[in-house]
């Protein structure tokens, strides 16, 4: 039976791939648009299996903001929960049930745990945000032991930027740029920091050499934009350290001690990357804080921790295994079809 009790409507897509397969009793899945990309599957997936479950199966399915309504309708009893990616993290929000205090105060959602109901039923949807404990974990494992941020900057202004706020100021950053193009609108980083308490400062991505140097003053830097967007800020970063003072007096490079988290992970290395670290940077891939933000995620919906080591593996080898030429899995069958009673 779905959660409102009604029949699923007819032809809507959800997950697939592995869930309609028999045996399968425990259901979560990545939902977002575009999505067959996603190394999300293959982190979940490790996780069961180091974890000795069986019965669980993780899947994925394009899913768009107009369509999530009639996917969460859908959901019984047999679904632990869903990963989110964009452009849905917040576009669910008015459609769940509780909210853990730290999706309610960023209003950004990522996981949603499906809670038990009555007669096959799910019950309550609950958001949370582990996409903060993923970047937090990730620049920890990356900068090193004894690490403290100062002066941080934050490059876009959305969902992830949002969380990348929270969790600066979590590592103790003492101050935050905040570089876009905009930073109007509801669900906007700055209207989050507003609600946060946190003070940052908005530095207008005017040009490739403005973010570039908004960036290039910060101890520790998060991309949050998609690929591509960036690249004309890298080669504006290249370019200003190659001709500065600091590329001329610091032999060691320029950013040495500087952190970068770009949350990209598909291409890698970005250009951003690149730049960074050919000027002495500390590079952290995209790829790190995916597997911390979906250990948080297995925790929630398993109530079991997982081996982290083992996710990472599976993710590198599935990387490993595109590197190579090795197709992105197909698109999964349709919703599987939803069990009266």
């Amino acid at each position: 039976m779905s959660r409102t009790g009604e029949p699923a409507p007819a032809g809507v897509a959800a997950t697939g791939e592995d869930l309609t397969a028999p045996g399968i009793t425990h259901r979560a899945a990545v939902l977002g648009h575009p999505v067959a990309h996603s190394l999300s599957p293959a982190l979940h997936r490790a996780a069961y299996d180091a974890l000795g479950l069986t019965g669980w199966g993780y899947g994925l399915q394009d899913v768009t903001a107009a369509e999530l309504p009639a996917v969460l309708a859908q959901l019984d009893a047999s679904w632990a929960g869903l990963s989110l990616t964009m452009p849905l993290k917040q576009a669910v929000l008015p459609h769940l049930d509780v909210l853990d205090p730290l999706a309610e105060v960023t209003g950004v959602v990522n996981t949603v745990v499906v809670q038990p109901g009555r007669a096959g039923a799910a019950g309550p949807l609950v958001g949370f945000n582990t996409d903060i404990h993923g970047i937090v974990a990730a620049l920890r494992e990356g900068a090193g032991p004894g690490w403290t941020p100062r002066r941080a900057a934050v490059l876009g202004a959305r969902a992830t930027a949002t969380s990348a706020l929270a969790a600066l100021t979590e590592l103790g950053a003492a101050s935050t740029d905040l570089v876009a193009r905009s930073v109007a609108g509801p669900g906007s980083a700055a209207a989050a920091a507003h609600r946060m308490g946190v003070a940052v400062r908005h530095v207008p991505w005017a040009s490739a050499q403005t973010a570039a140097a908004a960036l290039a003053g910060a101890d520790v830097v998060v991309s949050t934009v998609p690929a591509g967007v960036a690249d004309d800020v890298a080669a504006a970063l290249t370019e200003a350290l190659a001709g500065g003072e600091a590329a001329a007096a610091d032999r060691a490079g320029p950013l040495t001690g500087r952190v970068l988290l770009d949350v990209v992970y598909d291409p890698w290395p970005t250009p951003l990357a690149t730049a960074w670290q050919a000027a002495g940077g500390t590079v952290v891939p995209g790829w790190a804080m995916l597997v911390h933000q979906a250990e948080a995620q297995v925790r929630l919906m398993t109530g079991r921790s997982p081996d982290v080591a083992a996710m990472r593996a599976a993710l590198l080898a599935e990387r490993a295994r595109r590197a190579a030429g090795g197709a992105v899995p197909p698109a999964p069958p349709p919703f599987p079809a939803v069990r009266q009673g």
